[in-house]
């Protein structure tokens, strides 16, 4: 479906592209809003950018079933020793940050499924509104972003790495790591994770969490601070940086990008005596909005 609109002011007819009619409003709305205030891009030549989107309807852990069916792939759940990365070394960080990189985070990297976590979550009270309308109109519905409206004390997270596979070569194509709150089973993060290379050749992570037939992705550039932790930092400047982008595919299959540069996400990981502590600060036009911490603990 498409609107043509005559402006008076131009010869020629302007398309209005529109996303999927047949959805819950409030996805059609801000699908909309990301159509209209985002760009058009070419999958092709954006690649760094593209990434799997979700369906109508299944998002949370329904759609790592949906993804491996429409893809072909096989599911290899609670995969043992395996990691957000195969290793520390696809960041390619320079030889002094790699050698100064502390050992127990790089092991947390590389074989991620053999720790468990517990996470605290304070919000600034300026906030913690917007939190409640993101958990109302989405969270729940879609089973993703299940974020705590109080401020806890650290909550256990069941943690887990899952693969899936190409059925001929055994190949990994998606590592998704799907975090539920084991109080509430609830799912708190259920994304894609890798690396892209931006067209800055910058190397990033990339996290990749599926909406509604669209995602939302989070860029991040590494970097090694001076007590050996990693910093991810997503406060990039413009389209093209490392930085939150909202993905879409529209009624007409065009692919759509809007980058948020208001809203940066950063995480600091970093060792303790016993166990790696790890921070994740929220920011919203430049203040903070909520903060994570992260007690993460190796059960091997």
């Amino acid at each position: 479906m498409e609107w043509k609109i005559k402006l008076s002011a131009e010869p020629q007819n302007r398309t209005v592209n529109l996303a999927y009619t047949m959805q819950k409003f409030q996805d059609w709305f801000t699908q909309q809003w990301v159509i209209l205030s985002g760009r058009k891009f070419n999958p092709v030549n954006e690649n760094w950018l593209m990434g799997p989107f979700g369906e109508l309807n299944g998002i949370g852990e329904e759609f790592i079933g949906q993804l491996a069916e429409k893809e072909h792939l096989s599911i290899k759940r609670n995969c043992y020793s395996k990691g957000l990365l195969e290793s520390i070394k696809q960041l390619n960080l320079i030889d002094d940050e790699l050698i100064n990189l502390s050992q127990k985070v790089i092991g947390f990297y590389e074989k991620t499924s053999n720790y468990e976590l517990a996470f605290k979550v304070k919000w600034n009270p300026f906030f913690k509104f917007f939190g409640f309308i993101v958990n109302r109109l989405f969270s729940k519905r879609i089973n993703q972003l299940n974020i705590p409206l109080k401020n806890n004390n650290h909550e256990k997270l069941s943690s887990e790495i899952i693969q899936l596979t190409d059925k001929n070569t055994d190949k990994v194509k998606y590592t998704v790591w799907l975090r539920k709150s084991e109080n509430t089973g609830h799912v708190i993060y259920s994304g894609i994770y890798g690396t892209c290379t931006l067209p800055s050749n910058q190397t990033c992570i990339k996290a990749i969490f599926p909406l509604p037939k669209g995602n939302a992705t989070v860029i991040m550039k590494p970097s090694v601070g001076k007590d050996k932790e990693l910093i991810l930092d997503s406060s990039g400047k413009r389209f093209g940086d490392a930085g939150f982008y909202f993905l879409l595919n529209d009624s007409k299959g065009n692919y759509w990008a809007k980058f948020i540069g208001s809203f940066t996400d950063r995480l600091i990981i970093g060792e303790s005596e016993e166990n790696l502590l790890a921070k994740q600060t929220l920011n919203l036009w430049n203040i903070k909005a909520v903060e994570f911490n992260y007690k993460i603990n190796c059960t091997q």
